[in-house]
Parts: structure tokens; C-alpha cells; sequence
């Protein structure tokens, strides 16, 4: 039997939300404070996605300002198509709240935004056999609008708690057999993540609970994969349904620590006396009948080509002049716009970090800026390799704290910079508690989920234990990003290397 492995999308892609077009499907995912925002996938299959584009690829659609706090900005949006047009609604809790997007086709252009003025974060469409169109947002509550105007022309009324998990949020509903289904997740997008079901006749209600809630979660449980929750629904052409969820998976020692951050995964539905049954995740299952998959992503971005890979992201926007890939052909070349990576306000191109286990070099021309490669979660939490003045050094900032952990000199002119996250090796057999593991020779990173390696010209620099860019360290929804940044001067990457090291899934970039 073929099999597919979790998660379908790997790294920071969190949120998923999932609509079928024919025998196409389209996902998109939160993007909090990065720029462009909500990336879009494709797929033939639910299992092979290819990134398309940005639903928000310019600052007509997104507003991020300087002041928007880390993991702030886009939260959790939702797909739909309706009428031969896609409709995409989310909330900037940075800016101007509740909103949607409209497009002909997946890839764009999508329309500047139209505002909705209802207050609470995830926002999801549906639309009954008369045509109206039915917005649910955290909480859950439903207002009837106008899609078109952003007009609220009934509610907002509240129509179901759950079950008493905390944040009831991530409502999407489903009409399906003369019911109207209400997803919900509960309990916290944390390790206590779930997700529950009602239903009812109408969209207004009133909603009965599912027999057994939750549906689905990890809590309380020692499964690899953790945070289950924030679902939506979809049904494949072959009549059979489907989870898109998100989910964490934290390594290393007690706590466990998650630097992916929140990842999107899949898992097959049945329907059992009127009632969706999912759960629980695995690592692997049985793969849907159709079967698409894609050819792997290439290692390499030569940055040769009209624009950039989608799959490159910002922090908060990405100023005109700020960057070129003409100003030196072939190479992608950054001018500063704020003198540290401490603060906002700085020139940082980056992607998802997608594998526990994975290399990352970029070849540096400082030129002669001060520029290098960042591991990034927010400005309080990454880890630097620069190149300034000859020198190359590695940075640390976790907290209130910044040190310059190694330095050695360079040879002026192009420059090979490397990063190599592996995760540790296992607590000896002979630790079997924490008193023991804190009395014994437990080496750096050990008890973390990963070491983080540095190396300038083939020289390493420098090794950091990975616990201090994860979550449960910076707090925050979003997960590592890795990638090249100029804060003096100018500098310019000949290319740019992401390969991982281990056999989880990584999605192919446009």
C-alpha cells in the first residue's frame, strides 16, 4: 500500500486552510509578521504541494509597521472558492483587523483588500443554497455579509462555546448532507491543542456537540507529533475526506523544544453515524487515491532569474531599494536599512527552515558591508554569522543578552558561509533521570533539540545549542527562518544553499 509521510508542508506553515477546485487543491498558511504574506500552495494530491506564490505580495495588501511585535501581523487565513472566484479572508492584528482578497486565479493577481468590520481573529467563509455568505470568527460567532463590500448585514451573534477549552477559535462551517458542520479548534494552539464538532440545521443554530469530542488530539499523549489542532476539511473528487491540520514536533530533552515551528499535516476522515472521525496523526498513512508528485526542490538558488523565489520572506516589508537582482546580475545584492538585527527595521532575506536536519551555505561578497547569514525567531532570539572588516564572527542573541561567541580572519573577497543544524545525539543510555542527566558529562546540545554549527571558508567557527531559538524558549507562533542579511553598507550572495540532511518531506519552490 502506498504510504505518505507527516508533515505534508515541513517548518513554519502553520494554520493550513484547504479548498478543492476540480481535482486541484489550494492551501495557504499564517504568516505573522513576514513579508510577503499568507504564502499558497498547489497540489494534485494533498500530499505533494508546490508554493504558487503570495495571496499578499504587495503593500497595498499588507501593512505591516515597524511597531507590529514578532508574531504579530497575519494570522490564520482561510481559502475558498465560491462562483468561479477565490476568496481569501484573514486578520492583520497589526493593522486594520478582519479583511478579505478576491483573485481569479490562485497564483494572482489578488485584489487589494476589503474590510470587514468585526472584531476576533480566523475568519472563515461559507456560503448556503441561497447564495448568502456566512462569516465565523474565534469565539465562535457568525455575521451574515456582503463579501463584496465588507458589509455586515446580520449578527454578529455567538453560536457555539465547545466543549471548555480555552480560545474556541479556528471556527470554519461545512454543509454537508442537510447539516451545517462547525470545526472547531480548542484548548490552545500549545500542547493542549484539539479540535471539536457540532452541528445544526442552520448556520444560525442551534448547535448540538458532536457524541465524542475532541475529534482529535495529542494531548496528554507521547506521540512525536504534538499541538494538533487548527483543522479544516476537504473533500477529494473520489468522495473521500481529509484533515489539514496543524501540528509541532518537539525534540530533545524534557520540555522538548520545537524550532520548526508549527507544521501543516494530513489525516484521513471517515464519517461514522453522521459524524467526521480523524485521528490520530502518524508519521505515516495510507496516501489518497490520487497520487501527483512533484520533482524535488533544487538545492541551489543562483538568483538568475526575472524575481525572486516565493518561498523568500521578509520581516515586516521589504523596501524597493533594499535590494536588486540587476544591479549585479546573478546575484541577489542587499543595501542596509537599520544598523542591527536586534530591532526592526533591518535588510533580511530569508526562507522556513524545513528539516530537523539540514545545511545551509550562501557565498558573500561583504562588498564591503557588514552582511552574513541569520538563524532567526525573532529579534530577541537568533544567531548570527557575520563578515565585516576581515573578520568573520559568530553572534548570539537569546534574550536580553548579545555575545560574540568566535571570530577569526578572512581573506578579503567572496566568502563561503555555512550553517549545519543536526539534531543531538540521544541522552546516554546509563541517564535515566533529569538528576542524573544534570550531574552527568552531558554534552552541548545534548539535551537540546539541535546543535547549530558556524563555519566561514570551511573553518568552523563555533557551535550553539538550538534550545534558545525555539518556542518554548521565545515564546511566539512562528518558527526559525534562515537567511542572509546586510546591516552596514551593501553586500551581494552569489547563491544561496538549503539542503536537508534528513528524509522529511521539504515543498518545492516555484
Amino acid at each position: 500500500m502506498r504510504t505518505y509521510r507527516n508533515p505534508v508542508i515541513g517548518g513554519f506553515h502553520p494554520d493550513p486552510s484547504v479548498c478543492r477546485v476540480g481535482e486541484d487543491y489550494y492551501l495557504v498558511c499564517s504568516s505573522f509578521e513576514y513579508f510577503p504574506g499568507v504564502p499558497i500552495f498547489h497540489s494534485r494530491d494533498l500530499v505533494h504541494w508546490r508554493q504558487i506564490g503570495n495571496v499578499l505580495d504587495r503593500p497595498s495588501q499588507l501593512r505591516l509597521p515597524p511597531e507590529a511585535v514578532a508574531s504579530g501581523g497575519i494570522f490564520a487565513p482561510t481559502i475558498r472558492h465560491h462562483d468561479g472566484l477565490f476568496y481569501m479572508i484573514t486578520t492583520n492584528v497589526s493593522e486594520g483587523g478582519n479583511f478579505l482578497v478576491t483573485a481569479e486565479r490562485p497564483e494572482g493577481p489578488w485584489s487589494d483588500p476589503v474590510w470587514i468590520d468585526l472584531p476576533r481573529v480566523d475568519p472563515s467563509l461559507a456560503w448556503d443554497d441561497a447564495g448568502d455568505c456566512w462569516l465565523t470568527t474565534s469565539g465562535p460567532r457568525l455575521a451574515r455579509i456582503d463579501p463584496a463590500s465588507g458589509e455586515v448585514l446580520e449578527g454578529p451573534v455567538d453560536i457555539w462555546p465547545g466543549t471548555g477549552g480555552k480560545y474556541p477559535e479556528a471556527p470554519h462551517l461545512f454543509h454537508v448532507g442537510g447539516w451545517w458542520y462547525l470545526l472547531l479548534s480548542e484548548g490552545g494552539t500549545e500542547r493542549g491543542h484539539a479540535v471539536s464538532i457540532a452541528r445544526a440545521r442552520s448556520p444560525r443554530g442551534p448547535f448540538e456537540p458532536g457524541p465524542v469530542n475532541p475529534i482529535l488530539t495529542h494531548r496528554g499523549t507521547p506521540r512525536p507529533i504534538q499541538s494538533t489542532g487548527h483543522a479544516d476539511l476537504v473533500c477529494a473528487p473520489d468522495g473521500t475526506w481529509w484533515m489539514i491540520l496543524l501540528g509541532a514536533r518537539p525534540r530533545g530533552y524534557s520540555p522538548e523544544f520545537q524550532v520548526l515551528g508549527r507544521e501543516t499535516f494530513l489525516v484521513p476522515v471517515e464519517w461514522v453515524d453522521g459524524w467526521p472521525v480523524a485521528g490520530p496523526v502518524e508519521e505515516r498513512h495510507p496516501a489518497p487515491a490520487a497520487w501527483h508528485p512533484l520533482p524535488p526542490p533544487p538545492v541551489r538558488d543562483d538568483f538568475d532569474g526575472p524575481g525572486l523565489a516565493p518561498c523568500w520572506i521578509s520581516v515586516r516589508s521589504r523596501p524597493d531599494g533594499s535590494w536588486s537582482l540587476t544591479e549585479r546580475p546573478g546575484r541577489l545584492t542587499l543595501h542596509a536599512t537599520g544598523p542591527t538585527l536586534d530591532r526592526p527595521g533591518h535588510t533580511f532575506f530569508g526562507r522556513r527552515q524545513q528539516h530537523h536536519d539540514c545545511r545551509v551555505s550562501a557565498r558573500l561578497d561583504p562588498d564591503p558591508g557588514r552582511a552574513g547569514l541569520s538563524v532567526r525567531l525573532d529579534e530577541a532570539h537568533h544567531y548570527d554569522l557575520e563578515v565585516s572588516g576581515g573578520e568573520a564572527s559568530v553572534i548570539a542573541r537569546i534574550g536580553p543578552l548579545r555575545q560574540v561567541v568566535a571570530r577569526r580572519p578572512v581573506d578579503p573577497g567572496p566568502l563561503t558561509l555555512t550553517v549545519h543544524c543536526r539534531t543531538a545525539d540521544p541522552l546516554p543510555p546509563s541517564v535515566t533521570s533529569a538528576a542524573e542527566a544534570g550531574a552527568g558529562p552531558v554534552g552541548v546540545g545534548a539535551r537540546g533539540p539541535d546543535t547549530i554549527a558556524f563555519s566561514a571558508g570551511g573553518v568552523l567557527l563555533a557551535e550553539l545549542d538550538g534550545r534558545y531559538l525555539s518556542t518554548e524558549v521565545a515564546t511566539g507562533f512562528t518558527g526559525r527562518v534562515i537567511g542572509m542579511y546586510v546591516t552596514e553598507g551593501s553586500a551581494s550572495f552569489d547563491w544561496f544553499d538549503y539542503e536537508g540532511t534528513d528524509d522529511e518531506p521539504v515543498l518545492p519552490v516555484a
